[in-house]
């Protein structure tokens, strides 16, 4: 709808633009002959006398006509901005909605990879493993479980247990990465689990790519593994959980309703807190481009580029209890019969 107001805007400003030069070439045309008129009767005496006065009349409505035709026209072009206006705020509140829902969207899937991280680490198999870290037996019956659960689970590279002094005691997927005594103590996700206060509490590690995952996209999910499984109990390990980003993300920024035609030129983007793009529709830019956004009011907005191209953007609202990490839905929308255009 919005895109349709801006067409009924211009169509008419060009419309009313043709109609009034046309009525300005009249007028022109008008005080010419008027003009030539007054010549003609002061060259004719007194004979022309009437005729001059008809001559000065015909002059006195033209200029009346050129007023209205001036009025005419400042009132067109000030319905046209105001149309024109009414209509990009409504496009710019769309694209905003839009880049909302594309962020919500991807934070409610991870706030559900917050929840897992938490519940499995209370996993008999998984508690077992790290409080007998070194029984070969008991470290295959984990590994186990964390296969079987990523075959329910197909949104994840990954599930790691750890013991407390960072090496890898089980994985879900030891055939594709051999992980079994590798050490994580330098990260700082594993640290920021052993702190967590309690089984309720988790840590999460922006998108980066991750060489023990030869080189994949992932954000970090972890928890404490507790003794016991108790919400409570003392630390004996961590649990890290890593979610399959080049899969999952691509179906979020891809997703929005446009017609094919708005498709082919607009780009939909994840940016985290430092502007870097996470996600976009093309495919272009992950983890290496830094979008330059324009943010008047932090939570959400809309502004034109130079060349006419829509940029509309949304703040992560979080969900329940999952926060976010400060990360942007970004739509750019490139003027018709023009390509994408990056800022």
């Amino acid at each position: 709808m919005p895109e349709r107001i801006l067409q009924v805007a211009t169509a008419m400003s060009g419309q009313a633009n043709d109609k009034i030069t046309e009525i300005k070439a009249v007028t022109r045309a008008t005080r010419t002959l008027a003009l030539n008129a007054l010549i003609e009767a002061a060259r004719a005496g007194e004979v022309g006398r009437g005729f001059g006065v008809v001559a000065n009349e015909v002059k006195e409505i033209s200029q009346r006509v050129t007023v209205i035709t001036e009025e005419l026209e400042n009132m067109f072009l000030k319905l046209a901005s105001d149309l024109e206006e009414t209509a990009q705020m409504a496009r710019g509140d769309r694209f905003s909605d839009l880049a909302r829902y594309a962020v919500e969207l991807m934070d409610r899937n991870l706030f559900e990879r917050s929840c897992d991280v938490r519940w499995w680490a209370t996993d008999a198999a998984v508690v077992d493993v790290c409080e007998n870290p070194h029984d070969e037996a008991i470290a295959q019956r984990a590994c186990n479980r964390l296969g079987v659960i990523l075959d329910s689970y197909t949104v994840y590279l990954d599930l790691w247990v750890a013991d407390k002094n960072g090496n890898v005691i089980a994985n879900g997927r030891p055939e594709s990465y051999r992980l079994k005594g590798q050490n994580i103590s330098d990260q700082a996700w594993f640290h920021e689990a052993l702190r967590c206060r309690d089984g309720g509490h988790y840590a999460v590690a922006d998108v980066e790519q991750n060489p023990m995952l030869n080189n994949a996209a992932t954000p970090t999910y972890a928890t404490a593994v507790r003794k016991g499984g108790d919400v409570n109990g003392e630390v004996i390990g961590v649990m890290g959980v890593f979610f399959d980003w080049e899969s999952q993300a691509p179906m979020i920024v891809k997703s929005l309703n446009f017609s094919p035609e708005e498709r082919e030129r607009t780009r939909v983007m994840l940016i985290d807190a430092n502007n870097r793009v996470l996600a976009a529709s093309d495919d272009k830019g992950i983890l290496s481009e830094k979008f330059t956004l324009r943010v008047d009011d932090p939570a959400r907005g809309a502004y034109l580029l130079d060349d006419g191209a829509l940029v509309a953007y949304a703040l992560t609202p979080g969900y329940e209890t999952y926060e976010g990490l400060g990360w942007r839905g970004v739509i750019v929308q490139a003027p018709r019969s023009e390509s994408v255009v990056v800022a």
